[in-house]
């Protein structure tokens, strides 16, 4: 080939490659654990943010006239919120993110600290109340608040096991939030604590002896929760000592995925909990599950995967709304009509909004019980607390 004809068809694809070299890359920061007891959580929280990033990058995306790509940089905080405002630093200072994901409580509270002084949003992946009361203003809280859920479960296992609990959950700071919101709950019901004996879900491997405490006091129905997989190792290890009652199952947790860590489905016979995703039958999240299927193999995804997509989704229509990629108070004014701009395929949990204290509003939050060794649909928090 001539040096001329050279020269022209490095001009060309040099003019070709100009496209996808104005890209600008716009970084969402993720800080929460992928190692640890909680590993599992994480990463699942993870995949649903890479997930959404890599579709709307497929799809292509601008924002005030300019190609976009997104990409999630991700921090592993071990569920330590001393290790998440390090991560945060790091995330704000080098990466230039003006958007950050946290999917525990106790992290969320470290990066409120600075928050607003850095002009940077937070996604809080937290059900614990708390977190949007405090009015922090550039805070978005994904699912809903735990308190909605309060009131089924309780109407649920009283009226079919009765109204002895043991305390069992997870000692996290959104573990103690719950288990502070359930016990006056469950004692105004007419209930009784017949123990209370948290656990460090994220580090132990073995809760005989905590289970063994708790099973001793003859309870009727067990309080657990906090990540999936410890949380099946408690239920399993409760059958295994032989107790016979219900659990209440904390929202962190979920049905699916706490049964297979406890054996099977059987195993959380009399357990209420929120109803896992590949139970839900809108089009919306049956179409979700198959695509993440096929691009998973083949494994089922839950509500952490689901919300965050849908979270990342929202935060790039708010950005596109606002106009800017950095202005982290601009993001979070667009945020509510980004979510209900969203089309369903990337909303398979029906965010509806954003309320007044900063909290996504859900148009459905179905439960789900465990009678029979099956996983079947409850009623809706609305539905079944007018009772």
């Amino acid at each position: 080939m001539s040096t001329k004809k050279l020269t022209l068809s490095l001009v060309a694809a040099l003019v070709a490659a100009a496209p996808a070299l104005a890209q600008e890359t716009v970084n969402i920061g993720y800080s929460g654990p992928l190692s640890g007891g909680a590993a599992q959580y994480g990463e699942a929280v993870l995949e649903g943010m890479q997930m959404a990033a890599a579709d709307l990058n497929r799809a292509g995306f601008d924002i005030a006239g300019k190609k976009v790509r997104f990409h999630i940089v991700a921090l592993d905080d071990q569920y330590n919120p001393s290790e998440t405002a390090i991560n945060v630093r790091r995330l704000v200072q080098e990466d230039g993110t003006a958007v950050i994901l946290c999917p525990h409580s106790g992290g969320d509270y470290a990066i409120q600290m600075t928050n607003r002084s850095q002009n940077l949003l937070l996604l809080a992946y937290t059900s614990v109340p708390q977190i949007t009361a405090r009015r922090n203003p550039l805070t978005i809280r994904i699912p809903p608040k735990f308190t909605l859920y309060m009131a089924p479960f309780i109407h649920y296992e009283m009226a079919h096991y009765g109204k002895a609990v043991a305390i069992a959950n997870t000692n996290t700071d959104y573990g103690n939030a719950w288990a502070n919101a359930f016990e006056p709950a469950w004692k105004a019901a007419g209930g009784t604590i017949v123990s209370d004996t948290q656990m460090s879900y994220n580090s132990a491997a073995d809760f005989y002896s905590s289970v063994s405490r708790a099973i001793a006091a003859k309870p009727d129905v067990m309080f657990v929760g906090g990540p999936s997989q410890p949380t099946g190792l408690v239920v399993k290890q409760a059958r295994e000592l032989g107790f016979k009652g219900g659990f209440i199952v904390m929202d962190q947790a979920k049905l699916d995925e706490v049964a297979k860590a406890a054996g099977g489905d059987q195993a959380l016979d009399g357990a209420i909990g929120v109803m896992p995703l590949v139970d839900d039958q809108t089009p919306a999240a049956k179409s979700f599950v198959a695509r993440f299927r096929k691009t998973h193999d083949g494994r089922t995804p839950s509500q952490e995967e689901a919300l965050n997509y849908t979270a990342v989704w929202a935060t790039a229509y708010a950005m596109k709304i606002a106009g800017t990629t950095t202005d982290g108070k601009a993001i979070r004014s667009a945020f509510g009509q980004a979510l209900k701009s969203l089309p369903p395929q990337d909303d398979p949990d029906d965010l509806t909004g954003v309320d007044a204290e900063g909290g996504a509003t859900m148009g459905k939050i179905p439960l789900a019980v465990v009678e029979n060794g099956r996983i079947e649909p409850y009623a809706d928090v609305e539905q079944t607390a007018a009772k």
